[in-house]
Order: C-alpha cells, then structure tokens, then sequence
C-alpha cells in the first residue's frame, strides 16, 4: 500500500535522453540538472560495431532515432536530447537539423542534440576560434573539425586519443594533458567532445588554468535541453552557465517597521515614573530605585521642606529606618577597573 504525503509525490518536469548503447555516464548527465528536473534515458540497440564514423552513422539513423523517442513518450517529456556527439555531426549541419525534425516528429516536444547544443554555446558566448579535444581517431575528429568549420567556427589546435571502445574509463588526469596540448593557438575556448568522456570536474580546472571557456559534450547537451524548459543547468564555475544564466531582479528585503517608542518623562520624585511604561528596546535614562514605605504618605516633590533636617549628634537617637538609605559597600581600585 503506498502512502502518500500532503497529497502525494509532484510529478516533476522531464528531460528524454536517447543515448547511444554503449554509454555509460548517466550520473554525470545528472549533476548538471537542477532537483526540479528528471532525467529520462533510453538507449539506441547495441551493435558489434567499434567506435568509428560507421558505428555514428548507424546510432543516428532516423528510424533508430524514432523508435527511441517513442519508447520515452510514455514518460512524457517536454524536450528530447539526443546525447551523442559523433552520432549528430557526422551528417554535417544538414544531417543534424534532420535529426532533430526527426525526433521532434516522434515525440511532438522540442528536440536537440549534442552538435547542435555545441553550435548555440558557441554562438552565445561569441567564441570563433576553438581548441579540439576528443577520444576519437583521426578520422572521427577530423569529420567533427569539418562540421564546424561549415558553421564558421575554426580549429586552432586538437588533440585526440585514438579510442575506438571503452572511452568512458578515460580518466580526468588524461583529459588535462589533452586540453593542454590542444591549446596551442589563439582559441578563444575549448571543447571537449564525446558524451562518453567523463568532463564534470575537469572543466572548473582547465578553466582556472586556461583562462577561457570549457565546454564539453553533456554538459552543452544539458544546458541546451534545461533551457528550452526555461532552466538552468547546474555546475560550479562553468563560464557557459555563468554567462548565459537569466538575470533575476535584486530584490531588497523589506525593513519591518519599529514600534514608536514612548517618551517617559522625568520628574524630581523618580518614584512616580515608575507608573509611566518603558520600552524594552529603548529603556531610558538610569534612575536609581528609592525603597518607599507603602504606609507613609508621599509628601509632593515641589514643597520642600521649611525646617532643616534634623542633626543626628548620636547614633542613640530615634531614627526613622525608612528614611536612612543603605551606603554602597567601599570597592577596591581593581573592582572598579583600575589597575
């Protein structure tokens, strides 16, 4: 029996992934998505076929591409994101925009994939010039260099590693000495591609250490999807979600009103002051405390007394108690504070 709070759980907004069958990073797709959001994946059919630009061809086939978005319906997401970089520009821009017609087709919601989420990140930050990382053989990198050169972006330097499997157990300490060696030109950022290299906590640090922007192939594939349902991806120091975040209003908080506080007026006889109330938070003037005797009539302030006070020649005379205050108790130069 499930048991549900406050009306049960929220259904939250969803983002469809269609990955190729060999990726293996799901987690790190994750990290970039804000708690609001879910994630939900789906796979293209495995083929014995090795990394290459045969085995990008055959994941982004149409009718692949169709049936993968179809089994996400049910889920209901509001946008699609195929997450494959060599998948999405092995057909060039042309190819890529038929890909996302294709999807959006199948699915009726927004469609983007990994190449295209490339070509937006690159145009809103302005970037021309850009240094190439990737895990791909020659030929595989030099076809991604071909696509963005028809979108007018150039390649100032590369470097790759000539995988053809298993490139999601790359580790982050090879992906540092790639970056380094790819920028060796004027570039005005960095990308480092495949949807199966690990990039999440690589990029903070090659940004501190090159001083320009780092994007990689989840983490635009996220941050275009989350855009088209007006979010925002999530990552710590990533010039792409800095820069491009929407600007909110500052929003001051409202100062709460102070309660007047009341004047208590001062009289000769402080006794009587006492009747008047005092704010906490504006106490007033110290006045010392004058025991009184409740049995003795109070005499007015203003009338003084026409006969001096009484000279006591010894302590043997009648007194009054009530009328003699307590002397304060002598107190030594260090309980005052001096030294």
């Amino acid at each position: 029996m499930e048991v549900s709070f406050l009306g049960g759980p929220q259904p939250q907004r969803g983002v469809g992934v269609v990955a190729p069958f060999d990726f293996a990073l799901d987690r790190e797709l994750w990290r970039w998505v804000p708690d609001e959001i879910s994630l939900r994946l789906t796979r293209t059919p495995y083929v014995p076929v090795e990394v290459s630009l045969d085995l990008a061809r055959l994941v982004s086939e149409h009718e692949t591409l169709s049936e993968a978005v179809q089994a996400l319906a049910a889920s209901e997401p509001e946008v699609i994101a195929y997450a494959c970089t060599s998948g999405s520009f092995v057909g060039g821009p042309i190819g890529e925009r038929a890909m996302c017609e294709a999807m959006t087709r199948a699915g009726e919601v927004p469609s983007v994939t990994t190449t295209g989420a490339l070509t937006e990140a690159l145009e809103e930050l302005g970037i021309s010039r850009l240094a190439l990382v990737t895990p791909y053989t020659e030929s595989v990198t030099q076809s991604l260099e071909d696509y963005l050169g028809e979108v007018g972006v150039s390649v100032s330097g590369r470097a790759f590693l000539g995988l053809t499997r298993d490139i999601w157990k790359v580790p982050y300490r090879s992906v540092m000495d790639m970056a380094r060696q790819a920028v060796v030109g004027a570039a005005d950022a960095l990308f480092i591609s495949c949807t199966n290299l690990a990039t999440y906590d690589a990029i903070p640090q090659l940004e501190a250490e090159l001083r320009m922007p780092v994007l990689s192939a989840n983490q635009v594939t996220m941050w275009a999807a989350l855009r088209r349902l007006g979010a925002q991806a999530v990552g710590p120091y990533q010039r792409l979600l800095i820069e491009t975040a929407p600007a909110r209003p500052v929003i001051l908080p409202s100062l709460p009103t102070l309660p007047a506080t009341p004047v208590v007026p001062l009289f000769q006889d402080f006794s009587v002051a006492q009747d008047f109330p005092v704010s906490q938070d504006f106490p007033g003037p110290s006045v010392p405390s004058v025991p009184l005797d409740p049995m003795r009539p109070m005499e007015p302030a203003s009338a003084p007394s026409a006969e001096p006070e009484p000279v006591l020649e010894s302590v043997s005379d009648p007194v009054d108690s009530a009328q003699i205050l307590p002397l304060p108790e002598a107190r030594t130069d260090e309980q005052e504070g001096w030294t």
